[in-house]
């Protein structure tokens, strides 16, 4: 339909002004056959310009018609004669005159069309794609920061072995804390019936409960609110429009998340509470390691997708909306081809196994504290004077149930000797990691393709292992006080926060993100056109 439209107006114009040039004079039969194939050849060229000009937009349009093609470069010059000028005595100059009008109007009609920007508009703006908006990021953060507030409340609660003195799970008479002697004492009451009471803790006074039963009470009161804080503003995003495309059910799966790791903290809990479970456990008085574990992994998970992704929408916003470098490079493109190098897609692989390994190594962890194997060989780098215990310790028969003794895998997760070992296995394996990807990223042709950022944060992982790796050996060496157990703990997530931000900061942008960055410079080309 354009190109007909365009077609007509420079047809009747040429044969108006044929008609004017016959009037006037009268050529010979040579000059009139060249008038006319030269009027149909500059014709037809210079529709074709023109159509092209019409769906093109304003941008593509001015460009063409200032130093375009061959036709559209006569058009310009046709276009730069003043309006006044009379048509000349031969047909041909009249029949351009007439044609580079025409070609002048429909040009200046689609330019002002496609700038005008209203609904009308046979060229409208192209529409806007939602990014997810800064301030889902800031709060991400900070749910963030309170799982590893109550990643290290656990610990204390572990470590001071407090988590078995609520023997109830009320998620809403559970928020009240006993005021009066009679509430303290009923609660006291409740705890002389637990194994744990009437194996190891029958000695403790009312005052000492308290004691642990505050510790237990504020880890569940930060799983509450953590809930809620994640939970409330939520409406507010999707009302406000600040979520983009996929965010909805990202921030689903981290709900999720946080439903199950609070759920797993009482079937963790549960298990310590019953006989039967307790005699499974070899007759000591805890909550099970696997559980223990899964519980801790789980916080893990809430807190590593809630650092990623805030880190991610916080440079997708950054990319595409204030169209700024990301990770220290200076400008968009740098960005983009950076991140789509070679180096940074090797390096980006490297940093996720790394990652995975981080927490392979925290896990393990969660069995040795489950399992209090931090209380045997207390020595180090030696265990009972050799590198590895005997292997008849590695691997007794005692753990297996199985009559043909083929369930030998539970050696891995209920022998404290093995237990221990795998962690100090694990915990060198991850340090050497670090400080061989290090030792990578510091290559002048390697450090040069990544960005600046990258490498700090690489360098800070280099650090915090170092720091993480005497922490561990002090805590074993001092027979586990709490204090530094604790702060053990806290350096595991640390480290591992670390290492997710190396691995953000060679994330790709998002399809949406570059969707949003492309409409962002035709925008951006559209308002310099304006100009």
């Amino acid at each position: 339909m354009a190109s007909h439209a365009v077609w007509r107006p420079l047809a009747g114009a040429a044969a108006s002004s044929a008609r004017l040039a016959a009037s006037k004079s009268t050529p010979t039969p040579a000059i009139a056959h060249f008038a006319r194939s030269r009027a149909g050849v500059q014709a037809w060229e210079t529709a074709a310009v023109t159509r092209r000009l019409c769906s093109a937009g304003a941008g593509q349009a001015r460009t063409a018609v200032a130093g375009g093609s061959f036709a559209g470069s006569r058009v310009f010059a046709a276009l730069q004669q003043p309006r006044t000028t009379s048509f000349a005595a031969s047909p041909l100059a009249a029949l351009r005159q007439n044609v580079a009008r025409s070609a002048r109007a429909l040009t200046t009609a689609a330019i002002d069309s496609t700038s005008s920007g209203s609904s009308s508009s046979t060229f409208p703006d192209p529409p806007e794609v939602p990014l997810t908006s800064p301030l889902v990021s800031r709060y991400l953060f900070v749910i963030g920061g309170l799982v590893f507030a109550i990643v290290v409340v656990g610990g204390m609660t572990r470590l001071t072995e407090s988590g078995l003195s609520i023997t109830e799970w009320n998620v809403i008479k559970g928020v009240k804390l006993p005021m009066s002697q009679a509430e303290w004492e009923e609660e006291f009451e409740k705890y002389k019936l637990t194994p744990e009471w009437k194996i190891n803790n029958q000695h403790i006074t009312l005052q000492d409960f308290k004691t642990i039963y505050m510790w237990e009470w504020s880890h569940r009161i930060l799983g509450r609110i953590i809930g809620v804080a994640f939970l409330a503003p939520i409406p507010y995003f999707v009302y406000a429009r600040k979520l983009g495309r996929g965010a909805l059910f990202a921030l689903f799966g981290i709900a999720s998340l946080i439903g199950a790791q609070g759920a797993m903290g009482w079937y963790m809990v549960k298990s310590g509470l019953d006989e039967q479970s307790v005699q499974d456990l070899g007759g000591v008085p805890r909550v099970s390691q696997y559980r223990l574990a899964a519980h801790l992994g789980l916080a893990f998970l809430v807190y590593s997708a809630c650092v990623r992704f805030g880190i991610g929408a916080a440079r997708d916003w950054k990319l595409a909306k204030k169209m700024q470098g990301l990770g220290g490079w200076k400008t968009v493109e740098e960005t983009i081809r950076g991140l789509e190098g070679k180096v940074a897609g090797r390096t980006r692989v490297l940093v996720t196994a790394l990652t995975a390994l981080v927490f392979t190594t925290a896990l393990s962890g969660a069995f040795v504290a489950g399992l209090d194997a931090g209380l045997i060989y207390n020595e180090w780098p030696l265990m009972g004077g050799k590198l590895h215990p005997p292997s008849y310790e590695l691997n007794k028969d005692f753990y297996c149930r199985k009559a043909d003794k083929s369930d030998r895998w539970r050696n891995l997760f209920e022998n404290p000797t093995t237990v221990q070992f795998d962690h100090r296995m694990l915990a060198y394996t991850t340090f050497f990691s670090v400080v061989s990807l290090f030792l990578y990223a510091r290559r002048p042709h390697i450090r040069s393709q990544l960005p600046p950022l990258t490498y700090r944060l690489i360098k800070g992982s280099l650090h915090m292992s170092v720091l993480q790796l005497t922490l561990g050996i002090t805590t074993l060496l001092y027979l586990v006080p709490t204090h530094l157990a604790a702060t053990h703990q806290a350096g595991s997530l640390v480290l591992l926060s670390l290492v997710l931000a190396a691995g953000a900061s060679l994330r790709r942008p998002s399809k949406v993100a570059r969707e949003a960055l492309r409409i962002a410079q035709l925008r951006q080309k559209a308002a310099q056109i304006k100009v």
